[in-house]
């Protein structure tokens, strides 16, 4: 047995192994609790022997750890005190495994798992696996029964059922998976929690629920793991824990109890350099690839809202929530000429905003590639009004050049002090006759009177698409945009009001990675941004050519329901 204080010499490889997590110094806030190397080899040989990789390349291989994972394991194991009843049980009753996706934290939190429930000496464990959703929390679970079924020792003892997602032992244990909008009992008595994504909670329910569960004297070492990448900057249960576990990791909150492990990148840093990326990933070049970091960072540099997106979830920096989405410079490189004479008659997707009828309301026809015409590019037509009275004002307020746009043709004026919808439905008739337009997606405020008119004029209802402003429909187009403008795949003609939009634009994105542009967010109007967004969205969809992977792979949707 090995003190905090005594015996540096043996302690020496376990000091360096234990000391190794990114600034924490556990024997600095020891006390009275000592570490056992036996105890800590016991568990590592555990994780490394017994558990395997599930999926991959390494699938079927052993749980190898790497050192910094080692380090975590040997902590958490290794550390033992007396508690108030004089037993010996851990030292650490709350682990904060905070770092960048793409680390392996799923496994290793699913190795951890399997060690508890096979090697605590723990009659009658209630082991509760977390998440925001069913489908997140499944993903651990489908990790801890995918190593228990692929070693006979594990899997003889116990009994797994996935229609329940649960597992049980003869001795009463059992570990279960469950969602952020069920409840933890607090009678449940809970042996090991584990919180996936904690930075996707909704709230503070379900992890204050699972934490006082574990408040009884019957269970002996109790332990609570919080598995997370970081947050936005703003209030939530995840960066209350994060501030916890940072001002335990700098000694200014003494909790022998408490772990952090806590892996990022500081806002200082050259978020450019791969120096930093080492710095914030532990298992780069291992279950994180360096060229993938490469390409992702250069992606970042040239679409100003990845640029937080990559801080956000390779380097774990908290990022604003809305931030600007297009450069200029990217913009700019696509203002390849759209002639519309030479588009007649082919194919196009129109997207439709009349959500404001006293500002800019209107829609944008987008042209999908043409090999036939040896045409590459998406080509979009910008169909924009705006009331004359309106834009005087405007003009003269907020310096908006409204009327030399409309004397070259970029914007139509209607009368008055509302748009008048009559023009917008004229106009868009001509262009049925123009242009071969299969779909027209709309946002349905303010549209429903615009659509009955076409309707009754003769227009097929099918023919117009609701297009909710939520998450689930406007990611995949608003992704596949950027795609596009990367790409040098987009034609604009270098509209001017189109430009001025795309300048305005800001967007925000979800705990999933999920972007859309955000209206009440942006400093100005974007509304051609969004009919084109719209247009592509159905264009993706449509019956016609396949163009991009959001066809097949769909859309990652973290926790609640479409905003529309």
């Amino acid at each position: 047995m090995l003190t905090a204080q005594a015996r540096p010499t043996t302690a020496k490889k376990w000091r360096k192994l234990l000391c190794s997590l990114p600034g924490y110094d556990p024997f600095a806030q020891a006390g009275e609790s000592w570490f056992e190397a036996e105890r800590a080899q016991y568990y590592i040989d555990f994780i490394e022997q017994c558990c395997t990789h599930i999926e991959g390349a390494l699938a079927g291989q052993p749980f190898i750890m790497e050192n910094w994972e080692r380090a975590i394991v040997a902590n958490l194991f290794g550390w033992q005190k007396s508690d108030f009843l004089g037993r010996m049980v851990r030292r650490y009753r709350k682990a904060f495994l905070y770092m960048p996706r793409k680390q392996g934290k799923t496994p290793l939190s699913a190795a951890i798992h399997n060690a508890v429930f096979f090697l605590d000496e723990e009659a009658g464990q209630v082991n509760n696996i977390a998440a925001a959703s069913r489908d997140q929390a499944t993903k651990m679970y489908r990790h801890i029964s995918g190593m228990i079924k692929a070693e006979p020792e594990m899997d003889s003892r116990c009994h797994i059922y996935a229609t329940t997602r649960s597992i049980t032992k003869p001795d009463n244990s059992v570990t279960k998976v469950i969602p952020a909008d069920d409840n933890v009992a607090h009678g449940d008595n809970q042996h090991l929690g584990i919180v996936d994504e904690l930075h996707a909670q909704p709230d503070r329910k379900l992890v204050d629920a699972m934490v006082t569960a574990m408040a009884s004297a019957n269970r002996i070492q109790p332990l609570m793991l919080f598995v997370t990448t970081a947050d936005f900057d703003r209030p939530s249960i995840c960066n209350e824990e994060y501030d916890y576990a940072c001002k335990v990791r700098d000694d200014v909150i003494d909790d022998p109890t408490y772990l952090p492990v806590i892996y990022e990148a500081q806002p200082e840093d050259d978020w450019t350099s791969e120096k930093t990326w080492r710095k914030a990933n532990p298992n780069i070049g291992v279950s994180v690839s360096l060229d993938y970091l490469r390409d992702e960072c250069k992606r970042a540099q040239e679409i100003t809202a990845y640029e937080n997106t990559f801080k956000r979830l390779h380097l774990n920096l908290m990022t604003e929530q809305d931030i600007r989405w297009l450069t200029l410079e990217l913009w700019d490189a696509c203002n390849s000429p759209v002639i519309p004479e030479i588009l007649k008659g082919e194919t196009c997707y129109a997207g439709f905003d009349l959500s404001s009828n006293t500002d800019v309301a209107g829609y944008d026809l987008l042209f999908p590639p043409n090999e036939k015409e040896e045409r590459p590019l998406w080509c979009v037509i910008p169909r924009l009004f705006i009331p004359k009275d309106n834009a005087i004002k405007r003009e003269r307020r907020d310096k908006v050049p409204y009327f030399a746009w409309a004397k070259d043709g970029y914007i139509t004026m209607t009368p008055g002090n509302v748009v008048d919808y009559a023009i917008i439905k004229a106009k868009f008739e001509q262009d049925r006759k123009d242009f071969n337009v299969q779909e027209a997606a709309f946002d349905r405020w303010n549209f429903e009177a615009l659509r009955q008119q076409f309707i009754v004029d003769g227009m097929d209802d099918e023919f117009f698409v609701a297009f909710g402003q939520g998450f689930a429909s406007m990611s995949a187009p608003t992704k596949e945009l950027e795609k596009l403008l990367l790409a040098r795949e987009l034609a604009h003609s270098g509209h001017p009001v189109l430009r001025w939009m795309a300048s305005n634009v800001a967007v925000e994105d979800d705990a999933a990675g999920n972007l859309k542009p955000s209206k009440k967010r942006s400093p100005e109007k974007i509304d051609g941004i969004v009919m084109l967004i719209m247009a592509l969205g159905r264009a993706l969809v449509s019956a016609g050519p396949k163009v991009s992977v959001y066809e097949s792979r769909g859309l990652t949707v973290l926790g609640g329901k479409e905003n529309v």
